[in-house]
């Protein structure tokens, strides 16, 4: 008989808990012909004998078929908490960026480890999955967080499923409905962003917004940003390296900057926003000259964005405090990479380029096309933008740019005319 009924002294209930109390499961054994011969396919603990039946019934037709091959029973004894922690070590160093890589673990340990952690791998079930993700409701945790758990549960269990650990996904058969994710802040219109320069001009704020606001930079490339990479003469800077992604509280020296995901990024400086950086630059030196003239230190990273010591700014802190000054400010709510999608939209709005557009931003084809949801047929782009060189990304920059600021003079008067000197630790500017 390939079900057999099996007694117990601590039998689970329906969510994989383990009750203290004896009861009845059900074993399936099945003896099929293999390649390599006769062999048995096992699977226990089946808590009621309709179950083990129906997976009786399903495995004799798959072990029919000459090219299944069974589940590795020894893997999927493992804990849900031991396969998580192996996979996410092994698939995110080499598949995600660090902070999905983070916000991984995170979720893991916080939202899924003290739920399902216990549970045997091949034991885990649809049910299981659905009780948890109430638990995590009615701690009070977003429709957006809850989600992302099931996300990550999905991918790591396809991936258990595909190397035979389980036979079926329980995360993609789980019957929770997730309602729609909050609402993302609308870009700034042009308006919005001339209000917001004129309440940020003469701040520490003025750079960053305009790097992020009107060129588009995401927040670890603002920061990250070196004057090794600024070219003021030929009015042009790369966005080749950012911030890393964890930078530790009290950090003084980068040692080693972070790759871009576009590493060719070069972005023309625009008459209007050239006095921008002549500011920040001539700021950086009157600091420094003030730091070793009061007998301080100053941290010199070539940073066109510090602090006053010349350390870095972190991207944690930066956000936060970004978060403070709209409120303070009160201007519409948006976080610090909504005034990514700001320059997307108005530049696109602008010019209808999207294609430059997003060469601008440092996207893909289809990744502006999908921010602005509008067709990455490659068939529709034409051949003049295929190559999109400097000249046309000042075509639109200095359309958006003017835009905002009305003119193509400087942004106020008495500013400097002439271009700063080169810094003295040689660096090409």
């Amino acid at each position: 008989m390939a079900v057999q009924p099996r007694t117990i002294q601590n039998k689970r209930d329906a969510n994989g808990v383990l009750t203290g109390k004896s009861g009845t499961v059900y074993d399936v054994n099945i003896k099929y012909n293999s390649p390599e011969g006769r062999k048995t396919y096992t699977k226990r603990g089946f808590a009621t004998k309709k179950e083990a039946s129906q997976h009786e019934a399903e495995m004799k037709v798959k072990l029919q078929n000459p090219v299944y091959a069974p589940v590795n029973t020894s893997h999927g004894k493992q804990t849900v908490k031991e396969y998580l922690n192996e996979w996410v070590e092994n698939h995110g160093k080499a598949n995600l960026r660090p902070s999905t890589f983070a916000g991984y673990k995170s979720h893991i340990n916080n939202h899924i480890l003290p739920y399902v952690g216990h549970v045997q791998l091949n034991q885990l079930s649809p049910a299981m999955l659905d009780n948890m993700f109430q638990q995590l409701f009615d701690r009070g945790l977003s429709q957006s967080t809850v989600r992302y758990a099931q996300r990550i549960l999905s991918v790591s269990m396809e991936a258990a499923r595909k190397y035979r650990y389980i036979e079926h996904n329980p995360a993609r058969d789980i019957i929770t409905k997730f309602g729609k994710q909050g609402k993302t802040p609308d870009p700034y219109t042009i308006e919005q962003v001339q209000q917001f320069m004129g309440k940020v001009a003469g701040t520490e704020w003025e750079l960053p917004v305009v790097l992020a606001g009107l060129y588009g930079l995401r927040i670890s490339e603002v920061i990250g940003l070196r004057w090794q990479n600024v070219d003021l003469d030929k009015m042009q800077f790369s966005v080749v390296e950012q911030m890393p992604f964890k930078v530790p509280a009290g950090t003084k020296i980068i040692d080693e900057m972070a790759p871009t995901k576009s590493n060719d990024r070069v972005l023309p400086i625009t008459e209007t926003t050239l006095p921008y950086f002549m500011r920040q630059f001539e700021l950086q030196e009157r600091q420094k000259a003030f730091a070793h003239a009061g007998g301080g230190e100053y941290h010199d990273n070539d940073l066109v964005l510090a602090k006053p010591d010349g350390s870095p700014n972190r991207r944690d802190r930066m956000s936060t405090n970004f978060g403070q000054l709209i409120r303070h400010l009160e201007m519409p709510h948006i976080r610090f990479h909504d005034l990514r999608h700001t320059a997307a939209t108005n530049m696109h709005q602008l010019t209808g380029d999207f294609y430059t557009v997003g060469e601008i931003l440092g996207h893909t084809l289809k990744g502006i096309g999908m921010s602005l949801g509008i067709s990455t047929n490659l068939e529709a782009v034409t051949a003049r933008y295929v190559d999109v060189r400097l000249e046309r990304k000042k075509e639109v920059l200095d359309k958006y740019h003017t835009a905002v600021h009305n003119t193509k003079k400087e942004p106020s008067a008495g500013e400097p005319t002439k271009k700063p000197k080169k810094k003295s630790n040689d660096i090409d500017l």
